[in-house]
């Protein structure tokens, strides 16, 4: 594997740890900030919001310059959005640092497979790939409860600012070790666009959306609903999104192995069992242990959605899977923002640290409606095309996938 994938990783492993850091960090940002806990939860919010729109607008643009000066303009704006929270001296400020930085988050991983599978032999590109996420995976195992650790007992700036500093590194690397590649071909956006009007395309999507927002409803508030409800001291968090990270690891695998056998499948089992789990968290979270448990589970069930979810939008998107690809990424960081201020509505109503366990139960099992409605919808599509067909020989029978 060439050098060049380790900037990549480097660049992952840095957006990793500025998206899920601050969860760790709500209560030190809000007290230091003197605004509430669901206002503070706005970060979260704000940034998952500036994912939605950057992916496809950053992906779009970036078809109009060399892939490599693109990779360097989206590091460099994930730089100047850490340091703006890093030195932020109003919470409006920091929002604003939040947002510049997501900018660069799905056109980076878009972008950035597209390098990485180019850098190696036809045999090696979903190595090459795996490689580059290696380095979001890792972020949420080490970055993000490192970088808590050390907001929670040096300052939450300086956290932010080793993360732009670990974003210079990946600038840096990206310039010495990436090559010169082509400018990609003209993107015939009207081409592009038309996929999404395949409602397959739609449903996949919203399942992304409602799915992987079952997590953040909870993951979000995981600092307040730990500390004052299961009753661990503030530097527990750390070990506790360590185990979250674990999970996401183990999950992200299983996900990806089943993904390619049984898709739907996958995620009728996923989703599933991930709205009960994250109704029992509400039970859970009043005892340490099955607390943590529960916290590893939601990581591995959480991320077990992830491979099935992006193989069913790129396989129903025929024709743009690279735009596709970019907005899927926008669309878990749309759930990550509802289900952030939903989350963050249900605690101000005065329902509880816990109250968000429910908001993501509820979400989770909105999304397994909808992939068991989207199955029903494409096997009824599958059965009116069959039999509206004339009859083939069947050595030339296309097999339906589902």
């Amino acid at each position: 594997m060439p050098l060049a994938l380790l900037a990549l990783a480097i660049g992952a492993f840095g957006i990793g740890t500025t998206e899920f850091v601050i969860m760790g960090l709500l209560p030190e940002v809000a007290g230091d900030f003197g605004v509430s806990i669901p206002t503070a939860g706005l970060l979260v919010t704000g940034y998952a919001l500036g994912v939605v729109i950057g992916a496809p607008l950053m992906t779009v643009l970036g078809t109009k310059v060399p892939r490599k000066r693109m990779l360097m303009l989206l590091m460099g704006l994930f730089i100047v959005g850490n340091l703006l929270s890093a030195v932020a001296p109003a919470f409006a400020v920091m929002l604003i640092g939040r947002v510049v930085a997501s900018l660069a988050h799905g056109a980076f991983f878009g972008i950035g497979s597209v390098v990485a599978a180019e850098l190696v032999a036809p045999d090696k590109k979903a190595g090459a790939i795996a490689m580059m996420f290696t380095g979001l995976t890792v972020a949420n195992v080490v970055g993000v409860p490192l970088g808590t650790l050390i907001g929670q007992n040096v300052g939450w700036r300086v956290t932010f600012g080793i993360v732009a500093a670990l974003g210079v590194v990946g600038l840096a690397g990206i310039a010495r070790l990436v090559p010169d590649l082509p400018k990609p071909e003209g993107v015939h956006l009207r081409h592009e666009l038309a996929a999404f009007k395949n409602a397959q395309v739609l449903l996949a999507m919203a399942m992304t959306v409602l799915g992987f927002g079952g997590v953040f409803a909870a993951i979000t508030y995981i600092a307040p609903m730990m500390t004052h409800i299961a009753g661990f001291a503030d530097g527990s968090v750390t070990w506790l999104l360590v185990l979250f990270g674990l999970g996401m690891v183990g999950g992200n695998l299983i996900g990806g192995r089943f993904a390619d056998r049984a898709l739907m499948p996958m995620l009728y089992v996923s989703l599933g069992a991930l709205a009960v789990v994250l109704a029992l968290f509400t039970l859970t979270a009043h005892n340490k242990i099955a607390a943590a448990v529960t916290i590893a589970l939601i990581g591995a069930l959480g991320f077990a959605t992830v491979p099935p979810l992006q193989k069913r939008v790129l396989d129903q998107a025929h024709g743009a899977p690279t735009l596709a690809s970019a907005v899927n990424i926008g669309a878990f960081n749309l759930g990550n923002a509802l289900s952030a201020w939903l989350g963050g509505m249900v605690i101000a109503a005065g329902f509880g640290y816990t109250a968000p366990n429910w908001v993501g139960a509820v979400l989770a099992a909105a999304a397994l409606v909808l992939a068991v409605f989207s199955a029903a919808l494409e096997r009824r599509h599958a059965t009116r095309g069959t039999a509206g067909a004339p009859a083939a020989p069947a050595a030339r029978r296309t097999p339906v996938h589902h």
